[in-house]
């Protein structure tokens, strides 16, 4: 009986110095001083053509803890009146000072949510991290007008170096000079459309994966064809020529490869619903085009592949009206990103050229001029 009383009163001492502990370890970090925070305007103007320049200054005191710690430091932005619930934060380094280039505040704002080319109120503050409790500056309002962000450089993307390379207007196994597949979703799935005009000759129509517009890290087939990659793997060769809508899954090292040919089809084309009017690819604008078709403005029409429906290029919801000299995004049925089935219209009849433009698969966007 006196060991199991000795025992309880061990476990109930160990219990009470543990909670002591805890409590103490509440209180430990304290700030003394708030940190203050500035930049060196207020009103920002972001401007792409000069999107590596600095756009923005901001300098700082640092906050001041009652016992020595090693902070991480953060400047949060977000939309004025929201207090933070939906921010972004950029890197501020250890230092006392962060410059922020246009495209760096650029793309903070294209994440926040913010309008581009009009001014937002938005509000920026020092944020600093001790562990998992963080602690704030002063807040900066800020008037900020970015720029509609060029999606080539918002999305990431994979490159498709090939022997078909430079006829479809860039270079032959040039990792910085090929088509790309984009990742929409920024999950590693990677998609989009590569165009090869002959795979005559032995080594015609061959292709690979590359990252970052350079060889390191390639991937390829790897020796099965069953759609399954691997690093420094074998090329793949295209079984026809043509439009091919390519998929991969960079972290699952798998990939797929379909004949993607397109043409407008519907009741306001010349030939109805009963046939389609073939795209040609242009090498020197990258871009699938119809020179002169006429449309009228009764009926409406569509684009899909292979003269079948599995694929269509469509408005996303509703039918939608075209506006000669107008480029519009346009969406891929086959990309779930398509609700129910709707068509395209034209303002005015007449004579058109139509330019479909898939080099991205993130912004497809479908332009039409009158003649």
């Amino acid at each position: 009986m006196k060991n199991i009383i000795k025992f309880l009163f061990a476990a109930i001492t160990m219990i009470m110095i543990w909670s002591c502990e805890k409590d103490e370890d509440q209180a430990v970090i304290n700030e003394i001083t708030k940190a203050s925070a500035s930049s060196d305007k207020t009103t920002v103007v972001l401007n792409e053509v000069i999107g590596g320049n600095a756009a923005i200054a901001f300098t700082w005191t640092k906050p001041i803890f009652n016992i020595a710690v090693v902070p991480t430091q953060q400047l949060e932005f977000g939309i004025k009146g929201q207090n933070f619930k939906k921010s972004i934060d950029i890197d501020a380094g250890t230092e006392l000072t962060k410059s922020i280039t246009h495209a760096e505040l650029n793309a903070a704002m294209y994440s926040l949510g913010a309008t581009p080319d009009v001014t937002n109120q938005i509000e920026a503050r020092l944020k600093t991290s001790v562990g998992t409790a963080y602690f704030y500056s002063n807040v900066i309002n800020l008037v900020v007008t970015p720029y509609t962000p060029n999606p080539d450089l918002v999305y990431p993307k994979i490159n498709v170096p090939g022997s078909y390379a430079g006829a479809a207007g860039y270079a032959d196994w040039t990792p910085g000079n090929s088509p790309n597949l984009f990742s929409p979703e920024k999950n590693d799935k990677y998609r989009g459309f590569i165009w090869i005009n002959t795979v005559t000759g032995t080594e015609d129509g061959k292709y690979k994966f590359a990252i970052n517009q350079d060889w390191p890290g390639n991937k390829g087939d790897d020796g099965t064809l069953t759609g399954k990659l691997k690093a420094d793997g074998d090329n793949i060769k295209a079984p026809v020529a043509g439009t091919y809508y390519i998929k991969v899954d960079w972290t699952a090292n798998t990939y797929s490869s379909i004949i993607a040919n397109f043409g407008v089809i519907g009741d306001a084309t010349p030939t109805g619903w009963a046939s389609d009017t073939d795209f040609v690819y242009n090498p020197a604008t990258k871009k699938y085009v119809i020179n002169s078709i006429a449309l009228n403005t009764s009926g409406v029409f569509k684009f899909r592949a292979n003269d079948d429906w599995a694929m269509k290029f469509q408005p996303q919801s509703s039918d939608q009206i075209l506006t000669s000299g107008s480029g519009v995004v346009t969406y891929l049925s086959s990309e779930n990103t398509v609700t129910g089935d709707p068509n395209y219209k034209v303002d005015v009849a007449g004579n058109y050229k139509i330019e479909l433009d898939v080099h991205n698969s993130a912004n497809y966007k479908l332009t039409i001029t009158k003649l």
